[in-house]
């Protein structure tokens, strides 16, 4: 078989990806220029940690954006000439370079990889940012009030937590529970919650100045109830927003093991925080509890809660990751990174064709990678804040 030399194969990818480069130079080009106004994400430009983490995370960003162009192929097209093919092997056909070879289904493992980032960063942050609502919005009252409250869901929490978390994975997403309508009723729990959140954050803000009240209220309520319609029963009267099943299920189960991580750290956060002086001036004011919650406390916790963002994307990742390995994950036909390390995991498979197991493995260790970086480089900024 036709193949092209090794030089050939990282100018290919290199000219592949050209999106990508492109969109990196203009994003540096202009946080350089507009570095000052930039606030946090500005600062991040000061350390070697907080550009390395920027870039390899940009990298993946624009990779699953521009996946559609960068891919060469559909990663679940098969051409049987290219099963196992060597990295820089040339289809005969149509002349198509397999860059990183083929996997064991004669499918482009390049073009699996570029569509497997898709699918992680679509996953893992959304995924975070509603544990993020969940566990913000029950962290909250918990640690302002104390009490029976904090005694019913920090033992709610407690009790999540102390179950083994890859066995609750197992649980959630084993082919037995994602048939009933538990994943769904779940899914429906969950995203009301920034719906909820957004709602009490404005009517808090807001609530003597009707004027610009009701139409925020009105944006949330309309555009939470497109989005929860179409995630939650896949019933978007546009056909925009849609989730499959088995994605449902994994988002469903890596909120609910996610979330009592993030009510913890609320929780201790708010406990610290409602000793401070501006914390007894709003209640000396007659600011509403809410209010002091969102608007006085919240902001002021804003620092730790990115930086374990940022990391919990990472173990989302990760998770993903273990999930796709054991099988547990999107079907088998899926291009996300843990199912292409199944598939080249296999003895003989990774004694002969040892890059279709460390391509997807790698690329999933970069963008952890990236991600503990730049949490690194925001809990540095946030220290010296």
């Amino acid at each position: 078989m036709e193949t092209v030399g090794f030089l050939g194969i990282v100018g290919g990818i290199l000219f592949r990806l050209w999106p990508v480069w492109a969109c990196l130079a203009a994003l540096v080009v202009l946080t350089l220029a507009f570095r000052p106004r930039l606030g946090l994400y500005g600062q991040l430009f000061g350390s070697g940690a907080g550009i390395a983490g920027v870039l390899i995370c940009g990298f993946w960003v624009f990779t699953a954006i521009f996946a559609d162009t960068i891919a060469p192929l559909d990663p679940r097209v098969q051409m049987s000439a290219m099963k196992n093919a060597f990295p820089g092997s040339i289809e005969p056909a149509s002349r198509i370079v397999f860059l990183l070879g083929g996997d064991h289904l004669a499918r482009d493992v390049f073009s699996r990889v570029v569509h497997g980032a898709r699918v992680v960063l679509t996953i893992a942050p959304a995924a975070t940012l509603i544990a993020l609502m969940v566990g913000i919005t029950l962290g909250l009252p918990a640690g302002y009030f104390g009490g029976r409250i904090d005694n019913v869901l920090s033992f709610l929490a407690n009790l999540v937590l102390a179950f083994p978390v890859i066995l609750l994975f197992y649980l959630l997403v084993t082919p037995g529970i994602m048939d009933t309508p538990i994943p769904y009723s779940m899914a429906g729990l969950f995203f009301l919650f920034p719906i909820a959140f957004f709602c009490v954050l404005f009517y808090t803000r807001f609530k003597s100045r009707p004027e610009r009240l009701w139409p925020y209220l009105a944006l949330t309520v309309v555009l939470g109830a497109w989005i929860y319609v179409g995630l939650v029963f896949d019933a978007d009267p546009l056909g925009i927003i849609s989730i499959a099943p088995n994605e449902l299920n994994i988002f469903v189960a890596v909120v609910f093991a996610s979330s009592p991580g993030v009510f913890r750290i609320v929780r201790g956060l708010v406990m610290d925080i409602k000793t401070r002086d501006y914390v007894a001036a709003a209640q000396t004011r007659g600011e509403t509890p809410w209010y002091i919650m969102l608007w006085e406390m919240l902001p002021n916790a804003r620092g730790p809660l990115i930086v374990d963002a940022c990391l919990r994307v990472g173990y989302t990742t990760i998770l993903l990751g273990t999930l796709g390995f054991f099988g547990l994950g999107m079907g088998p036909e899926s291009p996300d990174w843990g199912t292409a390390i199944k598939d080249g995991s296999r003895v003989a498979q990774l004694r002969l064709y040892l890059w279709t197991g460390v391509t997807p493995a790698v690329a999933l260790m970069s963008l952890v990678l990236g991600l503990n970086l730049l949490a690194d480089a925001l809990r540095e900024e946030s220290l010296k804040d």
